[in-house]
């Protein structure tokens, strides 16, 4: 009895959920038709598995490049090309580290019906984990300007050199070797301006203004009190490396471990904001700080699952890439959804050309979905849902937190039941 009451609980669940679960793969736009390229992390373990970067034309793939572990931020270039930042295994060329090992850095990509690597350019790195270039950015100079997770700074390099670099060491309690921990998770630059760039640092709930030769000039969601301190200190992340009593992480009501921020001018930005689940454009104030002015946690029914990626597009529409649904989806500022896909593995990040990620765009005044919950884990069970979709990257969209544990109850009825049986 209790075998057939778990497999029934299980089944029912799945059933239910499926045949309860909005659409995904609808458009009602024009913009359907368009294209967007899309830079993708791939899955597996570790989601180190199965990277690409590939065009899409509405919901049709035209082209794919796919011969690195993983593929994270893309842009196309003036002259036709795909920059990528990437990461793979499998090096023999290892510096410090022992054979084999993993690269990152990024790649310059011919695009078409058989895409290539032009060139590369990448160095070795401790670990798979945390360790990554996720951003790159061409300068008129002819300089590329990247992030850097492994040692924690963003930098340019031309000809293969590295020409300039601001270590995140100038302005944050710092490990003695960074590379040994996830300590900051530098994840995007942007260039806002000749000279000044809009960086995100992930695990201090903050982005920043770097202007060349100066340092930070401006933080967006500035540490004001210490009581916020406990959100960048998990998983090992932010320390008191200086034993000052203090380090400097924003408000996780404001931001919360967030992902690919767009300029949209000096008093409005729009964000990924990951770990609430939602995606948040932040208005400057009077008195110089900066709060949420309008905020989307779910499109077309489905709520959002740490998005990692949006930008504001030239109609005015919002293209969001939610990473853990595996879907590109965009947005009015009604948050109606005007066209959405599903992606096979896990997206990271996402351009509409063929203007791509801009800066300045239009702003949203209205407030779309109301601003969401600052923590919407569930405890034990949300940390288990990242592990199983790292896992199997198929897992549905739809197979949340209450399928989860209800699954678990089903498997805990099933493992009861056979040793039931056994003892009689």
């Amino acid at each position: 009895m209790l075998i057939f009451l778990g497999v029934l609980l299980f089944a029912s669940t799945l059933i239910v959920s499926a045949g309860l679960a909005p659409a995904v793969g609808t458009g009602t736009d024009a913009s359907s038709t368009d294209k967007t390229l899309v830079g993708s992390q791939g899955g597996g373990p570790g989601w180190h598995e199965y990277g690409s970067v590939y065009l899409l034309n509405g919901s049709d793939v035209v082209w794919c490049e796919s011969s690195a572990d993983s593929y994270f931020d893309v842009t196309k270039t003036e002259n036709g090309t795909v920059l990528a930042g990437f990461m793979s295994g499998g090096y023999d060329s290892c510096g410090p580290y022992e054979q084999p090992c993993s690269r990152t850095g990024f790649r310059v990509l011919d695009p078409g019906p058989d895409p290539s690597v032009r060139s590369t350019y990448s160095f070795p790195v401790r670990t798979r984990k945390n360790s990554e270039i996720h951003d790159v950015e061409r300068l008129q100079t002819g300089e590329y300007l990247l992030t850097d997770m492994e040692y924690e700074r963003i930098f340019t390099v031309k000809n293969g050199e590295v020409t300039w670099q601001w270590n995140a060491s100038s302005f944050y309690d710092a490990p003695q070797d960074p590379t040994t921990t996830d300590w900051l998770h530098i994840n995007d630059v942007d260039v806002i301006s000749t000279g000044r760039y809009l960086v995100s640092v992930r695990n201090a709930n903050q982005l920043l203004v770097i202007k060349r030769g100066e340092g930070v000039v401006d933080v967006i969601n500035e540490d004001t009190t210490d009581s916020n301190d406990a959100n960048c200190r998990k998983s090992g992340q932010l320390a008191d490396y200086d034993s000052d009593s203090d380090i400097r992480c924003g408000d996780p009501d404001v931001l919360n471990h967030q992902h690919n921020p767009q300029w949209l001018g000096d008093d409005a930005v729009l964000v990924a904001d990951s770990e609430n689940d939602r995606v948040v454009e932040l208005h400057r104030i009077e008195n110089g700080s900066w709060e949420p002015a309008w905020t989307l946690d779910r499109a077309g029914d489905i709520a959002f699952n740490w998005p990692r990626d949006a930008d504001r597009l030239p109609d005015g529409n919002t293209l969001i890439t939610d990473t853990l649904n595996r879907r590109l989806v965009e947005v009015n500022e009604s948050g109606k959804v005007v066209w959405s896909v599903q992606t096979e593995r896990i997206p990271y990040e996402a351009d509409r050309l063929p203007v791509g990620e801009s800066v300045e765009g239009p702003r949203y005044t209205s407030d779309g979905g109301g601003v969401g919950s600052a923590n919407k884990d569930v405890p034990v069970l949300s940390l288990l849902l990242v592990g199983l979709r790292a896992v199997i990257p198929s897992t549905p969209f739809w197979f949340r937190e209450p399928q989860l544990g209800l699954t678990i109850v089903s498997a805990l009825l099933i493992v009861a039941g056979g040793i039931d049986h056994r003892r009689t």
